[in-house]
């Protein structure tokens, strides 16, 4: 996949990537499963209308393709967060700390869900400094939530954690 293919396609993402929106996510203010669709759509994964799946793409890479033909939960599936937090380069792995100034959760706070979250976070940011795409303030939001009761179960509608 090159620049050229990504800037190509940027238009067909869904949202764009604010600060706003990735302290939303670490907050919980989104679900799941809206956290998932970001990433695939920057996986090149596309969505099926038929079936409702998101399924690899010829600009998926392969690292992902191969492993996962349809799109993986990267939240409530481990190996899928395991495979996310591996493809971030280690020069990356501090990007929530540095591009964001998060300090991290409390022990108390910490628990796979939330985890999984921070990594989509700093896999997110990777994306944008390997792709040349700008993480604006732009006020361009989705429709927010109020923290899950449960936090370690996640938002109605969230696949459950395993």
């Amino acid at each position: 996949m090159t620049e050229s293919d990504i800037n190509s396609s940027n238009n067909k993402f869904t949202w764009p990537i604010s600060k706003k929106l990735l302290f939303l996510i670490i907050d919980d203010r989104v679900s799941d499963v809206f956290v998932c669709q970001l990433v695939w759509e920057r996986l090149f994964y596309t969505k099926e209308n038929s079936s409702n799946d998101w399924l690899a793409s010829p600009l998926t890479n392969s690292y992902w393709s191969k492993k996962f033909k349809k799109a993986p939960e990267i939240i409530s599936e481990r190996p899928a967060s395991v495979h996310l937090t591996r493809s971030i380069p280690k020069e990356y792995k501090q990007s929530l700390k540095e591009f964001l100034d998060f300090k991290g959760y409390k022990v108390n706070e910490l628990y796979p869900r939330r985890t999984r979250r921070a990594t989509a976070v700093n896999w997110l940011i990777y994306w944008a400094i390997k792709s040349k795409q700008n993480i604006n303030d732009n006020d361009i939001l989705p429709e927010l939530s109020f923290p899950p009761s449960n936090p370690v179960r996640g938002h109605d509608g969230d696949p459950d954690i395993k």
